[in-house]
């Protein structure tokens, strides 16, 4: 756990003291798009964040490779390298679409491309433990297909949940955490080293999440663009595949009856790292919602718009800042209940403990539909927007008031409505009395 740990660190400062560098340089280079009608920021902030996140995973790897037990790692697997030469090549399209705006088509075909590159050096699906089946083993074209896939699902879900500053960094850090504590108890528990280099990849993608993010909370001071988001969403499907397909349900031997009956109690186990969406699950309910969205209104899946799931909280009424903390909280609650109900799927007060939190989701969601009034003994405890206006009684403003014309003043010239009021009648022009002193 220590070199786990000094992995992390080591990946977070190099990120972290890197990005300050990469901003003056994306500054100078020209990553600066002006602002787009879905964008949500309102000054041209620059992109290019992904450089520092690559050279942390560079750091990452370099360090756990001079480690005394991580560097069995490299030894005993090629996985770690296959994650290093696609990210690689993804980064690369990813940095020249934040300066030249690639076209969605060759990005996807970048992303497949990625995909197969890791999967000619080891790093697929061999198998997959289907509940009530068995385990089931896949041959080389299916185990290629289904990787391709996964990738490319995963990059695209993180690339799409990247509109808030701090957003994407801080939900994938979320998850990296879950597959870093799901990783670990297998390797550790059961004693399965074929789980040890996606615990590696977990660490290192909680360190570049962690050294980006205090340059990318609101306000951002740089965005980390497609060389950021597709980045990151290769690393952490790279620790779901790795998991998944290389690790034998049989070797937990939690059960000696039958491999049916052994890979149905682990499914609690592997479900969650079969289908990294349901660690994802926001980024990825938002691109569904996306591709249907466009389809559906004829436009190509990969069009921008505004209609993205922290878009409607901004319009429901969230602030920025608590937008990005809700989105947060689902990411931890589905990331971190389902590590909960793989540990002990016969609990039932962790599922009554989800279910709470997730009436309490609910209520932080509506929250700008209503504005709750706290009772008056306690409106020193709470923010002045909870607490009930007084309207403060003078008798010199009421005795004003009740002198004042009751008919409200008339502005003319071009400061009133259109200047409609300079051409009315005369008569509304005049007042009574003057009127008469007239006479």
């Amino acid at each position: 756990m220590r070199e786990y740990l000094l992995t992390l660190c080591v990946t977070a400062a190099v990120t972290y003291l890197l990005t300050g560098p990469v901003r003056k340089f994306a500054i100078v280079a020209g990553a600066m798009p002006e602002i787009r009608a879905r964008d949500v920021h309102r000054e041209p902030t620059p992109r290019l964040g992904g450089i520092a996140m690559f050279f942390g995973l560079c750091a990452g790897l370099l360090v756990a490779d001079h480690l005394t037990n991580l560097s069995e790692v490299f030894q005993n697997s090629n996985e770690p390298r296959a994650l290093l030469s696609g990210a690689a090549l993804i980064w690369l399209i990813g940095v020249l679409d934040d300066k030249f705006e690639i076209d969605a088509l060759i990005k996807l075909g970048g992303q497949m491309i990625a995909a197969g590159v890791m999967v000619m050096q080891g790093l697929t699906i061999l198998w997959l433990p289907i509940p009530f089946v068995g385990n089931v083993a896949l041959t080389q074209w299916q185990g290629t297909l289904l990787t391709v896939a996964l990738v490319v699902i995963t990059i695209n879900a993180v690339n799409f949940v990247d509109g808030l500053d701090g957003l994407a960094s801080g939900m994938v850090c979320i998850a990296a955490a879950a597959f870093f504590l799901y990783a670990y108890r297998i390797w550790y528990s059961y004693g399965i080293e074929a789980a040890a280099p996606a615990t590696l990849f977990s660490a290192i993608l909680m360190g570049m999440c962690l050294g980006f993010l205090p340059h990318n909370m609101h306000p951002a001071r740089i965005f980390m663009g497609d060389s950021g988001s597709m980045l990151i969403g290769l690393v952490l499907s790279a620790g779901a595949i790795s998991i998944t397909g290389q690790v034998d349900p049989d070797a937990l031997q939690l059960f000696l009856h039958s491999e049916k009956a052994a890979v149905h109690s682990t499914v609690p186990v592997y479900i969650p790292l079969l289908l990294p969406l349901t660690i994802i699950a926001v980024p990825a309910a938002d691109l569904v919602l996306a591709i249907v969205r466009r389809t559906w209104r004829g436009q190509s899946p990969f069009a921008a718009d505004r209609g993205h799931l922290h878009h409607r909280l901004l319009e429901i009424g969230h602030s920025h800042s608590r937008a990005v903390l809700i989105m947060y909280f689902w990411s931890a609650l589905i990331a971190f209940g389902a590590l909960a109900y793989s540990v002990n799927s016969a609990s039932m007060w962790i599922v009554l403990g989800i279910v709470f939190l997730s009436a309490i989701g609910l209520v932080l969601l509506l929250l700008p539909r209503f504005t709750p009034r706290a009772p008056r003994w306690a409106e020193h405890l709470v923010p002045p927007r909870y607490r009930r206006r007084r309207a403060a009684v003078d008798p010199v403003v009421v005795l004003a008031e009740e002198d004042r014309d009751p008919r409200p003043p008339v502005v003319t010239g071009v400061s009133g409505v259109n200047g409609a009021t300079a051409i009315g009648p005369r008569s509304r022009l005049l007042d009574g009395r003057q009127a008469e002193s007239s006479h």
